[in-house]
């Protein structure tokens, strides 16, 4: 059985959770929106668990 990946890219992401472009990702991680961790100099890569806390919470904010 093969394991998910802990950590997306942030086109894969942003395309996956938001049905964004690689550019419209890109702005989204740039404005904070889509969590992101910064592995040397250039490479960015989004958590998964971090990406779906933030929607979880964000949809429990609006539910109540």
């Amino acid at each position: 059985m093969t394991e998910a990946p802990k950590t997306l890219s942030v086109p894969e992401a942003g395309a996956k959770y938001f049905g964004l472009s690689r550019n419209g990702s890109y702005a989204a991680a740039g404005r904070g929106e889509i969590p992101t961790i910064k592995l040397g100099k250039k490479l960015l890569r989004v958590p998964v668990q971090a990406l779906e806390d933030m929607l979880s919470a964000a949809s429990k904010r609006s539910v109540a």
